[in-house]
């Protein structure tokens, strides 16, 4: 049950070509995320792109936690057949919770953008839900914070994405979600 999906294994190569020709970009820190074992990866969210964007850059299968509308109708297939968690977005969802738990005892790599949804504010972060850090702390899975920056113009290489280096999550939650948004934003911001 908690193995690379086929589909996902077939739609990668072909969104990793498409990604160079169409959105072609900039990846830095991809030794961050090590090639076996349970890792966490956590990011802001620009645009619908992103998660799109990871699956083309990322050398592993990614586990995304995705909202629950896009289990239905046409989009069903897809996001089931790229092994992803529905979110009800609505509630503290503990079974999205538990699916991403499961895949990182199974260890595998799962991502999450903590904003929940994509930011189209002028702040650099949305506030972040605890999930990503939770998941981390109950599991001792270790974070790979990135960020996402620049526009998503076709045919230009404006988009670039760099991975940090991991991070322990302590078991005070809220304290280690704090500092996950801090080095998130930081970064954004043009820190180190």
């Amino acid at each position: 049950m908690y193995k690379d999906k086929l589909f996902y294994k077939i739609i990668k190569p072909i969104i990793k070509l498409l990604i160079k020709i169409f959105y072609p970009s900039q990846a830095l820190g991809l030794n961050n995320i090590p090639k076996t074992g349970r890792i966490l990866l956590a990011g802001n969210h620009k645009a619908w792109l992103d998660p799109v964007m990871l699956v083309g850059t990322v050398n592993r299968q990614v586990h995304f936690l995705a909202k629950e509308e896009l289990f239905h109708g046409l989009t069903k297939f897809i996001v089931k057949g790229m092994g992803c968690v529905p979110v009800n977005r609505k509630i503290h969802d503990h079974d999205a919770l538990q699916g991403a738990i499961d895949y990182l005892n199974n260890d595998l790599c799962v991502g999450i953008f903590p904003e929940g949804t994509y930011n189209t504010t002028k702040v650099p972060v949305l506030p972040f839900k605890i999930g990503a850090v939770k998941a981390c702390s109950e599991t001792n899975t270790k974070l790979v914070p990135f960020v996402i920056t620049g526009e998503y113009k076709i045919f230009r290489k404006n988009v670039k994405i760099e991975f940090l280096e991991p991070i322990t999550v302590s078991n005070n939650l809220d304290k280690s979600n704090e500092e996950l948004m801090n080095i998130i934003s930081n970064k954004l911001k043009g820190g180190k």
